[in-house]
């Protein structure tokens, strides 16, 4: 029984040891990749803070009825986009996000007569499939993908929908990356348009001067700040998922340790415990024959 119980021990020790390895070698990757990640977010985040500023001034001096994506109607109709991740392993990264989806569902159920999910990533596709929700569209094995190209398909999808009022009102649901170990669940209205308060625009409104015409100018500028919006969402939520599992891997990996260092404990100790019981049974006998 000690031999056996050594021979498991030895072994659980060398898979608890082989699952180190490569917990840690998660961590290097995902750290890497957060690096890129990173630089891309902190890039990207004032342009698209700042047109949010512009847009929202500009639907404050603008009337509703002048595009299709400033007109606000009533709320009977929603959709919410919801990004998530391709993979697990990454903590309580997308669950945060899932149980916000159904918060605001449960919310809003009162209010609206349907509320509409589309996502961006397979872990909450999958979630949500198994339970009764309106789903729209989907955007699946995305990491390693994510450009401009994607954010503005997306956005081009959400614009047109809006616009041709299939839906009365689009939001985000996104992780903001705030650092490796922290992330913030973000839901954010994106259409219509929500203007400026006064005080954020000052005592005296001024007139902005189009040109060729305001029109075209809003033909162009809001769709694009649609676009924009999405592929902020896109970069903060690859952020935050490498954040989350570097910090997984990281926690893995340290628990890893603790396991193997209590394990060769018990070992050093079962092991003692045989060579103390084979002498015994060594002196015994050599007693026995005197």
């Amino acid at each position: 029984m000690a031999k056996a119980s050594l021979r498991d021990i030895r072994k659980r020790i060398v898979s608890v040891r082989s699952t180190q390895q490569i917990t840690n070698a998660m961590k290097m990757v995902a750290a890497a990749k957060l690096r890129r990640a990173q630089e891309s977010i902190l890039a990207t985040r004032p342009y698209a803070t700042k047109m949010l500023e512009v847009l929202s001034s500009l639907a404050a001096r603008t009337s509703a009825e002048a595009h299709p994506l400033l007109a606000r109607r009533k709320s009977r109709w929603v959709e919410v986009v919801v990004f998530t991740s391709d993979r697990g392993l990454c903590g309580a990264f997308n669950m945060n996000l899932i149980l916000r989806a159904e918060r605001f569902m449960e919310e809003e159920r009162a209010k609206t007569e349907e509320i509409a999910l589309s996502f961006v990533g397979r872990k909450g596709r999958d979630y949500f499939r198994k339970r009764k929700v309106v789903m729209r569209r989907e955007y699946v094995n995305y990491f390693g993908k994510v450009d401009y190209l994607l954010g503005s398909r997306i956005g081009q999808g959400l614009v047109q929908a809006y616009s041709e009022e299939r839906v009365d009102g689009i939001y985000l649901l996104y992780s903001e990356f705030r650092s490796a170990i922290q992330q913030r669940v973000i839901l954010e209205k994106i259409l219509p348009v929500t203007p400026s308060s006064p005080r954020a625009i000052g005592p005296v409104a001024v007139e902005y001067l189009y040109e060729p015409s305001e029109s075209e100018i809003l033909d162009k500028i809001l769709p694009m700040y649609v676009e924009v919006q999405v592929y902020k969402a896109l970069l903060e939520s690859l952020a935050s998922e490498y954040g989350a599992r570097m910090t997984a891997m990281e926690n893995a990996t340290n628990n890893a340790a603790e396991m193997i260092e209590k394990l060769t404990l018990v070992y050093n100790k079962a092991r003692q415990a045989a060579i103390t019981k084979e002498l015994i049974e060594i002196v015994s006998g050599a007693e026995a024959l005197k």
